[in-house]
């Protein structure tokens, strides 16, 4: 598995020190807030679980599960994958997702709970804000690193179900890449 990877773009202290950080930011802008936080699946979970253990207040923690990806692109739409979402109403929400790139999850996220479902406010926080050519609408609220439009895995992030177990974030070389997409498509062939 680390043969796959070109190179290693974040190592894990440098990513819990920067946890440290973001958990001090946030503890001050919500202390005394009725917090939710809500974790964006899968993605997010190695991340989300190490920046709450640094984060000492009362919170409520939810998930929600979409997918705007196919392989190393995004489709351009949104699939929330349950039908019921989290209880925000007359809460301060945070949502905590992995990567920040086109925009389209963390817009369609905050807009349907500022207006859909009454939070009183919405925050964003991501790991990683991958700094592409196109115009996103959102920018996050906290961010861990800002990082070039390569396409990476590790800490929580994946390449077809695989890698997210690396304790880094890695670049994925393009042999790899090509061979996922091959095994994929002999997979949904057969």
């Amino acid at each position: 598995m680390q043969a796959d990877i070109e190179s290693i773009l974040l190592h894990e202290t440098t990513i819990l020190s920067r946890l440290d950080e973001m958990a001090a930011q946030i503890t001050a802008d919500y202390t005394g807030k009725e917090l939710t936080v809500i974790a964006i699946l899968n993605g997010s979970f190695i991340f989300v679980a190490d920046l709450l253990r640094r984060i000492p207040l009362p919170l409520q923690v939810d998930c929600l599960s979409v997918a705007s990806y196919h392989g190393t692109q995004s489709t351009g739409t949104l699939q929330f994958r349950q039908t019921n979402l989290p209880k925000v109403e007359r809460r301060h929400v945070l949502v905590l997702d992995d990567i920040l790139d086109t925009g389209l999850t963390l817009q369609s996220i905050t807009e349907r709970f500022s207006h859909e479902l009454g939070a009183l406010s919405v925050k964003t926080c991501v790991l990683l804000d991958k700094q592409i050519q196109s115009a996103k609408k959102i920018r996050a609220d906290y961010v861990g690193f800002s990082i070039e439009n390569k396409f990476v895995v590790g800490y929580g992030l994946d390449y077809l179900e695989h890698y997210r177990n690396l304790p880094f974030i890695g670049v994925l070389n393009p042999h790899a890449i090509e061979r996922g997409a091959a095994e994929a498509k002999n997979k949904f062939a057969s």
